[in-house]
């Protein structure tokens, strides 16, 4: 029997990296990322074209990619000095970005897909103060320790997390942000989330793999960004995944629908477009 395409965690990174290629590669690209093809590699495109609709959802992954770009050049324009990237994955915008040369960025990851990306990026060059973090974000006694030297060490940080969220328990979810604003200097946090209606689309269509992996799709907060309030970070905003890809030129066919739909109910509308997107939230 084959193995599976996806054997572990970080494999997902592989098949979001094709997702970065492919846009990058169009003459119209929102976006160019050099690096993402060979980070990919074949296993991120076969990932990719064996997923159930994989070509389909790339809108999602695009502007996800898109508003997170301007979302951290904003921070940092407003005076972050210090960009902390959580499962960073195969990620390269230290090395893609306009940044300053002054601006320090921390990624963490698993050793195992790090050094994959360190040696896939041997010959590139970050254009700031860039350092790898090999850790397991499960082990909270560790990452507390790594929130505690960046803090002390940073006056304002804007944390990522991409992809990150969707794969933890409620409890582990709630764990991560009530232990980032324990820092001072953590100011901003930006964040992906899904609603319970897109979890279980996603879940339908993605589960059977992603669970054969180890990395079965879990979190989607009932109540939304104010999961958030009580563990100390307000909604500074929310960019829908769907509204985005309109903006953007990049909304898949079957976005006339939800006009339809929004004829006869604009609750019904409303729900749709908040069914996934991007946050930024700031420390409460």
């Amino acid at each position: 029997m084959a193995a599976p395409l996806v054997e572990n965690i970080s494999d997902t990174a592989r098949w979001v990296a094709m997702y970065r290629a492919l846009e990058s590669e169009r003459p119209d690209a929102l976006f160019h990322d050099p690096y993402a093809r060979d980070l990919a590699g074949e296993q991120g495109r076969n990932i990719l074209d064996a997923m159930p609709g994989g070509r389909s959802a790339s809108f999602a992954f695009v502007v996800r990619t898109c508003v997170m770009d301007e979302l951290i050049l904003r921070c940092v324009a407003q005076g972050a000095d210090t960009v902390l990237n959580l499962a960073a994955g195969l990620d390269a915008r230290p090395y893609r970005m306009a940044l300053p040369a002054s601006l320090r960025w921390v990624e963490v990851d698993l050793p195992s897909i790090l050094d994959h990306k360190e040696s896939k990026l041997a010959a590139a060059k970050p254009v700031c103060n860039f350092e790898r973090v090999r850790l397991d974000l499960s082990d909270a006694a560790a990452r507390r320790e790594l929130f505690a030297r960046i803090g002390a060490s940073s006056k304002r940080v804007v944390t990522v997390t991409e992809g990150l969220l969707v794969y933890l328990t409620r409890e582990e979810a709630g764990a991560l942000a009530s232990d980032l604003p324990g820092n001072a200097g953590f100011q901003w946090w930006v964040i992906d989330i899904a609603s319970p209606d897109l979890m279980r689309w996603m879940q339908k269509r993605y589960q059977k793999s992603l669970s054969a992996a180890g990395a079965p799709l879990k979190f989607a907060p009932e109540e939304g960004t104010e999961f958030y309030r009580a563990l100390g970070w307000k909604t500074a905003e929310f960019r829908s995944s769907l509204g985005e890809a309109r903006k953007l030129r990049r909304a898949p066919g079957w976005t006339w629908m939800v006009d339809l739909i929004g004829f006869f109910s604009r609750e019904r509308r409303e729900r749709m477009y908040r069914m996934g997107g991007v946050v930024l939230l700031e420390r409460a």
